[in-house]
């Protein structure tokens, strides 16, 4: 360790809070203050503590702040079936209302720590009056065959007619099978995309909302919502696929300013339905994260915690998380079985070496306390991220970046030593097949 990062890493020890239960958050809670939108990140997309750790500061803030959504780096109908298992006494089990999450990867959300937030949150709402439920939501855009599924069943119920003429029209997405089909048929064998026909039934179904909404019920204005949403959903989705072979735009950009537009709508709503908007998001720290922090601003592309804090600047709170090592849920490459993976330590003059340098097993920093200290840590340094694709052999070039850690987050979390979060449904290789400590070298 460098002589400064050792100095550092002592002031950094007295300026940590030490996180050991749910009550050690409450220096969390004083920065987070009255802000309507709180972003919790994760640095892996497969870590049981942080899936814990953020359900359990979710729990205060939805019982000592009164926030009332969740949003998740998950589909939209795939999410809203957790929503509805929440908000009711339907005949539906936890377990049932997340076997919606079936697109790879399933563990991301059907996973044992959800598990038990959801049915907190069940058991939370049943006390509560119809207006002052908690919700569940998605902010991801992947679900464009299970969303136009949703459009057609809810006009189905509301106007037959108008059914029968979105069928029609997402039938030109049908006929391509998968979206990858989709994009590739669009980019390199010249068919024609399906743009306008995605865009007619948005905007034909926010002409007939006035008539669908008729009641000015509750009910019938979550119903619309939920449909609307899926209509752009299908059109952000098309867009996104066809343009993703695209060099020119980034489908990254597309992804996070929906999510990004998903969550402005999802506010828009909240307040006008109770007037009373608060949001916890839970996503990937590559997306909450102020994107303008990292390498990402380079390469011309931004996130959600960038949209979020140029949208709503103060009123926006954005807490990092990050871990040393220990094992994780990750899979091999794309589309495989997710895996019980040894995560290995963080590399020299990483914020995940210097954070283990502190020397305590789980802590918290804020970024606001100490300007000496966090004007050291200002200096990019590299950065650790894992999706759901871990590859050790080559984790300098896949999974570090460079980054301003006091920049990019208001709070970080750090846990020294994690454990790779347990899926549903386990497969019998998730608990073998983990690299020995010597891995790759096998000394």
């Amino acid at each position: 360790m460098r002589h400064d990062d050792s100095s550092l890493a002592k002031g950094l020890s007295r300026a940590a809070y030490p996180i050991h239960r749910p009550e050690d958050y409450d220096p969390l809670l004083d920065l987070i203050g009255d802000a309507p939108i709180v972003l919790l990140g994760e640095a892996t997309h497969g870590t049981q503590e942080f899936y814990r750790e953020r359900a359990n500061i979710t729990m205060r803030l939805i019982t000592e702040r009164d926030f009332n959504a969740v949003a998740i780096e998950g589909d939209w109908p795939d999410a809203y079936r957790v929503n509805e298992y929440a908000k009711s006494n339907k005949e539906m089990t936890a377990s049932q209302a997340l076997e919606g999450f079936q697109r790879f990867p399933t563990w991301m959300w059907a996973n044992r720590e959800v598990l038990r937030f959801i049915t907190w949150l069940h058991d939370h709402n049943l006390s509560q009056r119809d207006e002052d439920k908690v919700g569940f939501y998605g902010l991801d855009l992947y679900s464009m065959h299970a969303s136009m599924a949703a459009v057609v069943e809810y006009l189905d119920k509301v106007d037959p007619e108008a059914a029968a003429r979105a069928r029609a029209r997402y039938a030109c997405l049908d006929h391509h099978g998968d979206p990858q089909s989709y994009a590739y048929a669009t980019n390199y064998r010249g068919l024609e995309a399906c743009e306008e026909e995605v865009i007619r039934q948005l905007v034909e179904l926010r002409t007939n909302a006035e008539n669908y909404l008729q009641d000015d019920g509750s009910r019938a204005s979550d119903a619309y919502f939920f449909a609307m949403q899926n209509a752009r959903l299908v059109k952000n989705a098309e867009e996104y696929y066809r343009l993703m072979f695209s060099r020119s735009i980034s489908s990254w950009n597309l992804r996070d300013r929906h999510m990004a537009d998903t969550l402005e709508a999802l506010v828009d709503h909240l307040n006008a339905v109770n007037n009373r908007a608060k949001v916890v998001i839970w996503a990937h720290n590559s997306h909450v994260g102020d994107a303008r922090a990292t390498e990402m601003s380079g390469r011309g592309e931004f996130n959600i915690g960038q949209l979020v804090r140029e949208r709503y600047g103060g009123s926006a709170v954005n807490v990092g998380f990050m871990t040393y090592s220990g094992t994780v849920t990750a899979a091999s490459d794309w589309d495989e079985p997710g895996q019980r993976r040894r995560v290995r330590p963080g590399i020299a003059g990483s914020y995940e070496r210097l954070m283990h340098d502190v020397a305590q097993p789980a802590f918290l920093l804020r970024m606001n306390q100490d300007n000496a200290l966090v004007e050291q840590l200002r200096d990019p340094r590299l950065e650790r991220a894992i999706g759901v694709v871990y590859r050790p052999e080559t984790e300098r070039m896949s999974h570090y970046f460079l980054a301003s850690l006091p920049d990019q987050f208001d709070a970080l979390l750090h846990f020294d030593e994690t454990q790779a979060l347990e899926p549903l449904d386990l497969v019998e290789h998730w608990q073998i097949n983990e690299e020995p400590e010597t891995y790759p070298f096998g000394l």
